[in-house]
This record gives C-alpha cells, sequence and structure tokens, in this order.
C-alpha cells in the first residue's frame, strides 16, 4: 500500500474535532478536486509502499485509540480492508474520510466520515478534458453514499465555497431518501488560510442557524496552517 505519511495530531475537522488521532493518508485518488489541500497524495500521488503490519505497528508509536484512514481517498487503496480490520482488532476506533464514490463492502469503521463533492470541485484547465468529465461522473454517488449510511456510524461533510452551494447540498440530500438529522449535516468553509476560512465563516456559519446544519470549523488550519503532518 502506497503511504504518503503516517502522523499524530489532533482531528481537525468533524465530530471529533480536537481528538488526538493517529492519521494514515493513503496516496492515490479517483477524483480531482480544484481546490484539493493534500495534491501530494491526490493530484501527484507520492509516498512510501508500506505492508499492513508496518502500518499498524507505526499506528501503535502513538498514545491514542483513534486512527483516522484518510487519503487522497483510501478506498480505492489496496489493502484497506485489510488494515482496517487489523486495526480493529488491535481495539482503535476507527474513522474513514472518504468522498463515497466507493461502496464500504462490509469494510470495519466506525465513523464514515462523508465527504460528498460538489459542482465548486471541478477541475480547471490544469487538467485535461478526460479528467474533467472522469471526475464530474464520479464524484457524486447517491446509491454509494447510502450504501455508507445503512451500515455505519456517519457524519456527512460539505466543503462549501459560496451562498448557492448549500442549495445544490439539500438537492442531494433529497435525493438520499432517508430523513438525516441535520446535525449530521457539517458544513466547512472552503478554503486553506485562516483569513479564506475566516472571510466565510460568518455568512456560513449564521446560515446554519437558520438551516439547522452543523458549522465545522477546520481546527488543523487554525492551529498549524496549511502543512503536512498535521
Amino acid at each position: 500500500m502506497l503511504i504518503a505519511e503516517i502522523f499524530y495530531s489532533l482531528q481537525g475537522e468533524g465530530e471529533l474535532t480536537g481528538v488526538p488521532s493517529v492519521f494514515v493518508r493513503t496516496s492515490g485518488c479517483n477524483l480531482r478536486c480544484n481546490w484539493c489541500d493534500t495534491p501530494y497524495a491526490s493530484w501527484a500521488p507520492e509516498g512510501t509502499p508500506l505492508r499492513v503490519d508496518e502500518i499498524v505497528a507505526e499506528v501503535r508509536r502513538s498514545p491514542t485509540r483513534h486512527v483516522v484512514l484518510t487519503g487522497g481517498e483510501p478506498m480505492i487503496a489496496p489493502g484497506i480492508r485489510e488494515l482496517a480490520a487489523e486495526l480493529k482488532k488491535s481495539g482503535y476506533h476507527i474513522t474513514i474520510e472518504t468522498a463515497a464514490t466507493i461502496a464500504p463492502d462490509g469494510i470495519a469503521c466506525d465513523l464514515a466520515s462523508l465527504s460528498p463533492k460538489l459542482k465548486n470541485s471541478a477541475p480547471d484547465a490544469r487538467l485535461d478534458e478526460a479528467w474533467r468529465k472522469k471526475h464530474e461522473a464520479l464524484r457524486w454517488q447517491p446509491d454509494v453514499v447510502k450504501a455508507w449510511l445503512a451500515g455505519h456510524g456517519f457524519q456527512l461533510k460539505f466543503v462549501v465555497a459560496e451562498v448557492a452551494d448549500v442549495d445544490e447540498i439539500e438537492a442531494m440530500l433529497a435525493q438520499l431518501g432517508r430523513d438525516i438529522p441535520r446535525a449530521k449535516v457539517l458544513l466547512m468553509p472552503e478554503g486553506t488560510t485562516v483569513e479564506a476560512l475566516r472571510a466565510k465563516a460568518g455568512w456560513l456559519g449564521e446560515l446554519c442557524k437558520v438551516r439547522g446544519y452543523r458549522y465545522a470549523p477546520r481546527l488543523h488550519i487554525e492551529l498549524y496552517g496549511n502543512q503536512r503532518g498535521t
């Protein structure tokens, strides 16, 4: 399995924000989000090939029972199910951060952190037309999302760039055909700097108050800036 990085930090996003966690970042992604903040694991995948037992040994070096499998897109990584099974066997709480384009198919997971991509994720002219078409075809897979919701504890996390994005989110939620508690829908401002996040925080926070969604800060950006290993 190609691993971009393994590090110990605080969870920066979602329901477990602030919880000390080991992050296992796989390399490789089937999408090309324009605002991707981990291009080294997505746009130009890099890393070190590691066996499952080597990854588990590295995880055990940190004093926490929380592990986050992230990427890139961890669900396309060869051996991801074996890794999740070994971590679960060892008593870890497992969060999987995924764009929900790949079905879970029984993977060990305590919190499915699902982040379906909106139209605002569309790659720009840096990529050729083939990649732009592939991204658009893959970014929203409602049947896959339904499979995750049916089998796991979950949170739905969306990157919001403008007010109109929330109307798109509500249309997507309607396609899922189930009553999703609004507190399980987390709206996160798009941005990789404190300044960019704060510029959106005011109106997005007010929008969450009006519509009942959860506002989701990005703690790691506040604490460390946009850098690897955090």
